[in-house]
């Protein structure tokens, strides 16, 4: 069975500071663009300070097919080819899974398609409902195997096992499932500074 991710793009752009303004209004009408590809989960872009010239800019598509079209795209390659003058692209990188998660950012610029994550209690929730009954099956089956192996070992042999199958496997499924509730309540895009 293959499971299908979502796929995170994160390109880093130089932009001079006196084109700010301009950029950030290219980058408005890249999300507009977006707004009207299938597959199409959200943008933004990630400043590390309002005086930096490094731009991260980030979508998300529901796999990797709906990526390609939006990446072969006529509206895409008019789009980037504005960017002249403005933006140079310097890296990109794709990201699938939980990947990116712990990166903090002191400031974010989330555009209006692309709400605000859920509460952290929320993200909780929805990795309990996958954590406890997963170590429980795993202690369950593993135990007739690794009884008499020290606790430090069993611990160990059940992450190395639940890891993979929390990231790639159950968290999508349960994340795609838990979806209405957890994107009720969240307001519009705006910027935050942590």
């Amino acid at each position: 069975m293959t499971v299908v991710q979502p796929i995170t793009v994160s390109i880093t752009r130089r932009v001079p500071a006196a084109r700010a303004r301009e950029a950030q209004a290219w980058a408005k009408s890249g999300q507009e663009l977006l707004t009207g590809m299938t597959g199409y989960l959200g943008s933004g872009w990630i400043r590390p300070d309002p005086a930096s010239e490094d731009w991260h800019m980030l979508y998300r598509f529901q796999d990797g097919e709906t990526l390609a079209a939006w990446e072969r795209s006529a509206e895409r390659a008019w789009w980037v080819a504005s960017a002249a003058g403005i933006a140079e692209d310097a890296r990109t990188e794709r990201r699938t899974g939980i990947e990116g998660w712990f990166d903090v950012p002191s400031e974010v610029v989330v555009a209006d398609a692309a709400p605000p994550a859920p509460p952290r209690w929320k993200q909780m929730v929805s990795i309990f409902i996958v954590f406890y009954p997963l170590s429980l099956a795993l202690q369950f089956a593993a135990a007739p195997f690794t009884g008499p192996l020290p606790l430090w070992l069993r611990v160990f042999i059940t992450v190395v096992v639940a890891t993979p199958l929390m990231t790639y496997v159950l968290l999508p499924l349960v994340t795609r499932a838990l979806r209405p509730w957890l994107l009720r309540g969240r307001g519009p895009g705006r910027r935050v500074r942590s």
